[in-house]
Formats: structure tokens, C-alpha cells, sequence
């Protein structure tokens, strides 16, 4: 820690990514671990917990040590499972002494089967209407890390560069620039993990390739990475802070081509999963890691899982949707076409199925709106404010609101929304059964509409919810179905393994089913807009036999 004043935009210690008001603890200082988890070890020593969840380990200066002493403080029958956001190719290290993840990599996979491939064509067609192709967002991903970097996390690049000079006795002018430029490129959180040894260099390799000015730089950089083990250190917390700064938190309230693949843990240049790939996955998570979490809401979500789910019914109809997106431009249009692209699939996601905009949901939705447009960053900050394109953007969500598209709106729901609840359903059957541990996030029992956090921190009506219990409430019969049978058959879903099984018949893609040990099987339909079009035909699930 340095005492620093304010006004020399410089951090004087360590931060939780850019939120200078949590500062962080030293956690590879054994007295500071010792001191900070005392009453963690109570809760264990007293049998007050079965597990705990870590969250955002890659923030620390050693991950795997901490673990490595949490391990030993827990036992080695705690359940522990970390906040580690895996990159679509990106492997969970199986050396960490954990049960696996907190599940952001099996949402992306359970939502992603939801997907209709067909819809990318013309969804992708939308966003490039406005001039700006979209395979350029990995070239767009990559200028927002140089930003955050160079901008938003100036002190901590400054600090690297520091420690460089110091390890090696020698300067570089280009050295900023050079980190700036090698950190967008390393496409995951952290790259010091035993399974990632090879992402350093093919980002080293791919940024001299492209900037070969900056290759003597890189070599000071590499050559301090071997000399002195802070500046390995800081590069690593370093590119962490960059990725959520740039990808989560700035290209997700931008990229407009299918917003519920804007997740944490997404990457929407992916459009959807493919049943080929989840098998694939949820075969691994089952033999690898079975305890890991599953999870389809959380605190940190940008949308809760029916609102993705709704959303997702979109790359069903992407011809509809962009019939109706015209007409709705002509008649009520946005302050700028991106931005009205993006919020119209937001406010499509949590429109009510009977047109009346309570004053609650007015409330949310424009405090929705501007932390949205203000994380963009392409016309205000939240730093700098726009006043004058903010007033526009909430005048046109009252005008959408108070308006005739308010009318089609809801007039659209009547035809998508049992498509949308359908889907919904699905995913949470899949999220309850595939393998791994679900956790069922606060409310999520029932239909819910949450938005970003404030959003989706607010109170839960626990008595609705007891109600339900006896109603016929459909997402609390498979909720309630599910968690049943987990709590009747555990050694089928902890251990039993997992095995795709394959409809037959025209209709078979809109089957996603799985076998649980050899006495569970799990079925569920997607793609039901088409479904609907033309039926099932002669399609057949052959149940394995008993």
C-alpha cells in the first residue's frame, strides 16, 4: 500500500478490477490467509458448512496456492467450487483442489442448445445494417482491452511496467504499449494455469506478428517474465481486469446480433451450441468434474435465465423479428439504430405477456437502460455523461412504452411466449439433471424477469413461492419434479455418468435427450416455432431398455 493523492490518477494498492473502494487483501502472505479465514475454519471446525464458493479467484496473485491452503484449512471433504470463467476452449485445470466451477461454463452450453443455427444469417444481417460488418468484433474486442488497459487500468500498467524495468535494469518507450497490445490477446482470464502454458506464447507470437514494432519490447517483457516473478504476477491480474473491463462489462452491452448470448461466460461470436457439443461437454463435466456447480441465474447475470430464454425464441423468428424491428423503427425510432437494436431485444425479453407496464417495471427498465448505454461507452459514460443523448434514449423507452408498438409488443408475445416458456422449462430440466450440482438462484423457482444486477438482487416473495409448492405452476413442477429425484436416486447423478440418447425421425433435431446412470432419462424439445410449422411426424425417442 502507497499513500497517494487522489489527483494523480494512480491506485496506490491493489483494487478489484477498476472499483477503487475494494481494495484487496494479500493472500499470499500466510499470516493475512491465516488472519482473513479464521472464521471460515470455524464454520468447518463447528460442521456449519458443507462447502464454500470462491468467488473470483483469478484475481489473486497465486490462485492455486490459495487453494492449495484453503484446502487444507476446509478438509478434504469440503465441497469447494470457484467463480473461474472458462473460455469456450479453455479447460479447468485438474491440479486445483476444487469440485470444479461455479457453473458460467455449463449455462453457456444448457442456454446455447436453445439456439436455432438458421436464425444467424439474418440476425447477423440486422447488426450489419448499420455499416459495421460483424466479423469485425474480435478486431472491436480487441482495441476495447488496449482501452481498458491503457485507460481504466492505467496504474496497473504502469506498475508492470515498472517491475519490467526493474527486473531488467532497461526501459522501453513502447513497453505500455506492448502489454497493452499482448493482453488483447490472451483470450482468457488468466494464462499461468498448468493446463494454459501455451497461451502466452501464441499471444506473443500473434501481436509481433501483427505489430512488429513492438517485438523488442516484447522481448524485455518475456525476458523480466523469467527474471522475477511479480511481473509474471501482475500480467496475469492484469488480463483479468482487462477481459471483464472490455468483453462483460463494455462488447456485451454493445454486440446487438442475440443478446441472451451476451452472458458472462459467453462469447457471442458462438451463436448458440450444437447438440454434438453438448454431449461432448456434459460427457466430460460427468466424467472430469461431476461436483462442479451448474447454474443458470446468478447475481451477476445480464439476464436472467427466461429472459434469455425468451430472447433466444428470436433466432427462431429472425425474419419476423426483423419485420417487426422496421416497422417499430418507422413508427417510434431510436435515438441510434445499435443502441435501439440492442434495448428492443431487452425490452422484447421482459415485455408482460398482458401489455401493462406497471410503474415498477417502467422504473427498472429505464434503470436498465442507462447503466446499459453508459457500460457501452459509445455515446455516454458514466464517467462523462451525455446528458442530452441519455434524455432521448429514456423519452423513446416512455414513447415505446405509451405507444402503439406497446400494442404489437404484446400482440408479438401472444405468439412467441409459450415457445419462450417452453424453452425456459427445458433448460431448467437440463440445468437440474445434466451433470454436475445445480444451484437454483434466488427466485428463479418461478417465472422471473430480472435484468442486471440491482436488478436481480431484489427480494424474493418466498410465500408465492410455498404456494406454488400445491399449485400447478409449471416451472416449480420441474423444479420441484427434479430436485425429487436427485434427492431419491443421488448415485445416478453424482456418479451414474452420462450418455446421449438419439431420436429418430424428420423431427429429431428438436429432441435434446440424455441417459442418467441407467434409470433416468431426460428429454426435453427446442426449436418449437418450426416444431409447431410442421409437427413430429413419425419422430421416436427409443427408450433404452427397462
Amino acid at each position: 500500500y502507497t499513500l497517494i493523492g487522489w489527483r494523480n490518477n494512480t491506485c496506490g494498492y491493489r483494487r478489484f478490477f477498476s472499483i477503487t473502494s475494494l481494495a484487496g487483501l494479500r493472500q499470499e502472505d500466510r499470516a493475512v490467509f491465516d488472519a482473513s479465514h479464521a472464521e471460515v475454519g470455524r464454520w468447518f471446525a463447528e460442521n456449519l458448512v458443507d462447502g464454500i464458493r470462491i468467488d473470483h479467484p483469478d484475481g489473486l496473485s497465486d490462485p492455486a496456492g490459495y487453494l492449495d491452503w484453503l484446502r487444507e484449512l476446509t478438509g478434504p471433504d469440503a465441497w469447494i467450487v470457484i467463480e473461474k470463467i472458462l473460455a469456450v476452449d479453455e479447460p479447468l485445470d485438474p491440479s486445483l483442489p476444487v469440485a470444479g466451477t461455479t457453473g458460467y461454463d455449463a449455462l453457456r452450453e444448457t442456454g446455447g442448445i436453445f439456439i436455432d443455427p438458421t436464425g444467424i444469417e439474418s440476425l447477423t444481417a440486422l447488426v450489419e445494417a448499420d455499416g459495421v460488418g460483424y466479423s469485425q468484433t474480435p478486431v472491436i474486442a480487441r482495441s476495447l482491452k488496449v482501452k481498458a488497459v491503457t485507460d481504466t487500468l492505467a496504474s496497473e500498467l504502469r506498475r508492470i511496467c515498472r517491475a519490467v524495468t526493474a527486473a531488467t535494469g532497461r526501459d522501453h518507450d513502447k513497453l505500455p504499449e506492448a502489454v497493452a497490445a499482448l493482453v488483447s490477446r490472451v483470450g482468457v482470464y488468466r494464462s499461468d494455469y498448468l493446463t494454459l502454458s501455451s497461451v502466452l506464447p501464441v499471444a506473443l507470437g500473434e501481436t509481433i506478428s501483427s505489430q512488429p514494432e513492438l517485438a523488442d519490447a516484447l522481448v524485455l517483457l518475456t525476458t523480466a517474465l523469467t527474471v522475477h516473478a511479480e511481473v509474471g504476477v501482475r500480467l496475469q491480474q492484469l488480463c483479468g481486469a482487462a477481459t471483464a473491463k472490455a468483453m462483460e462489462d463494455c462488447l456485451f452491452y454493445r454486440d446487438a446480433r442475440l443478446v441472451s448470448l451476451n452472458e458472462v461466460g459467453g462469447e457471442p461470436e458462438h451463436f448458440g451450441v450444437s447438440a454434438a457439443e453438448f454431449h461432448r461437454r456434459a460427457a466430460d463435466r460427468a466424467a472430469l468434474w461431476p461436483q462442479a456447480m451448474t447454474t443458470l441465474t446468478t447475481h451477476d447475470t445480464k439476464r436472467g435465465e427466461d429472459v434469455r430464454a425468451r430472447i433466444g425464441v428470436l433466432s427462431q423468428v429472425p425474419s419476423l423479428w426483423a419485420e417487426l424491428l422496421q416497422g417499430w423503427e418507422r413508427t417510434t425510432p431510436s435515438p441510434d439504430a445499435q443502441t435501439g437494436l440492442f434495448l428492443w431485444q431487452n425490452i422484447f425479453g421482459v415485455w408482460p405477456t398482458d401489455g401493462q407496464v406497471s410503474t415498477e417495471l417502467r422504473e427498472r427498465l429505464h434503470a436498465y437502460t442507462e447503466k446499459a448505454i453508459r457500460e457501452a461507452g459509445v455515446h455516454t459514460t458514466w464517467n462523462d455523461p451525455d446528458a442530452e443523448f441519455e434524455t432521448a434514449v429514456h423519452a423513446w423507452l416512455d414513447a415505446v412504452m405509451d405507444g402503439p408498438v406497446a400494442v404489437e409488443l404484446t400482440a408479438t408475445l401472444a405468439r412467441l411466449d409459450e415457445h419462450a416458456r417452453s424453452d425456459a422449462l427445458g433448460q431448467k430440466l437440463i440445468a437440474l439433471t445434466a451433470p454436475g450440482v445445480p444451484d437454483v438462484y434466488q427466485g428463479s423457482e418461478l417465472w422471473e424477469d430480472s435484468l442486471v444486477d440491482p436488478d436481480n438482487r431484489r427480494p424474493v416473495d418466498y410465500s408465492a413461492r410455498r404456494e406454488a409448492l400445491t399449485a400447478p405452476h409449471p416451472k416449480m413442477r420441474v423444479v420441484r419434479e427434479a430436485l425429487q429425484l436427485r434427492r431419491q436416486k443421488p448415485d445416478t447423478f453424482l456418479t451414474g455418468g452420462y450418455r446421449p440418447v438419439l431420436a429418430q425421425g424428420d423431427a429429431a433435431p428438436h429432441i435434446v435427450s440424455f441417459l442418467r446412470g441407467d434409470d433416468v432419462l431426460v428429454a426435453v424439445s427446442r426449436w418449437t416455432v418450426r416444431l409447431a410449422d410442421n409437427g413430429w411426424g413419425e419422430t421416436t425417442l427409443g427408450l433404452p431398455e427397462g
